[in-house]
């Protein structure tokens, strides 16, 4: 799981392997394998190429493929879908922004 956000954030992100490895400091051929899913990135490696794609360390490690619409979610910015209007000009906002908000 954690080998398909890696790939997908390298590629949104337009960056080859060799850039990726040089901005964490590891080999092209440890990028190569954390996103072929032969080995896994230690913590540290997780955490720097988290704040390389400006994303939660946590939603890069345990973001599924498929089960977020929007796919790794940006840090600090959320989507929850429509707001809507009610019948006296109230605005009615999703119950997942109101719990976090």
């Amino acid at each position: 799981m954690i080998n398909m956000n890696l790939k997908k954030m390298r590629k949104i992100h337009r960056f080859t392997q060799e850039e990726v490895a040089e901005k964490i400091g590891v080999s092209r051929q440890a990028v190569a394998k954390w996103e072929s899913g032969e080995t896994v990135p230690d913590i540290n490696n997780c955490k720097a190429l988290a704040e390389i794609y400006g994303v939660a360390l946590d939603d890069l490690v345990n973001n599924v493929d498929g089960t977020e619409e929007v796919g790794v979610k940006p840090k600090g910015k959320h989507i929850f879908g429509l707001v809507k209007v009610g019948e006296r000009g109230q605005i009615v906002i999703p119950k997942k922004a109101r719990e976090i908000f």
